[in-house]
C-alpha cells in the first residue's frame, strides 16, 4: 500500500516544478523591474497616464454603478458553475457502464442544474440583471 502512495505523490513532482518555475519567473521579473526602475529618470511627462495617445481628461476616480458589480459577480458565479459540468460530462459515459451509479450521477447533475436554474430565477425576480434600475 505504501508503494501506491509513493507513486501517486511522485506524479505531482512535475507540477511542483512548474509551480516553482512560475513563482520564480513572476518574482524574478518583479525584482528586476524594481531594480532597473530605480535607475530610470522620471519626469512629469513620463509619470503621466497614457492611453491610446490621448491626454487624460477628467478624474480617474469615476464611479461605477453597484448594478455593474452585481452583474459581474453573477456572471462569474454562473460561469464557474457551468465549468463544473465539464468533468461530469467526461465521466458520464464511463459511469453509464456501471449499473450501480447510473441514476446517481444523472440525478446529481439534474439537482445541480435545478439549483442553478433556481438561482437564475431568483436573480431575475430581484431584477439583478436589469441595467436600467
Amino acid at each position: 500500500m505504501e508503494n501506491l502512495k509513493d507513486s501517486q505523490l511522485a506524479q505531482y513532482i512535475p507540477i511542483l516544478f512548474l509551480l516553482a518555475a512560475a513563482v520564480g519567473f513572476a518574482g524574478g521579473t518583479l525584482l528586476i523591474s524594481v531594480l532597473l526602475g530605480k535607475f530610470a529618470k522620471s519626469s512629469k511627462a513620463k509619470d503621466a497616464a497614457y492611453e491610446c495617445g490621448k491626454d487624460p481628461i477628467g478624474s480617474n476616480t469615476g464611479r461605477f454603478s453597484v448594478q455593474f458589480y452585481l452583474v459581474a459577480m453573477l456572471f462569474i458565479l454562473f460561469d464557474i458553475e457551468v465549468v463544473f459540468m465539464y468533468p461530469w460530462a467526461v465521466v458520464y459515459r464511463d459511469m453509464l457502464a456501471e449499473h450501480a451509479t447510473r441514476n446517481l450521477i444523472l440525478g446529481s447533475m439534474i439537482s445541480f442544474l435545478g439549483i442553478l436554474f433556481l438561482g437564475y430565477i431568483y436573480a431575475v425576480k430581484k431584477k439583478a440583471l436589469d441595467w436600467k434600475s
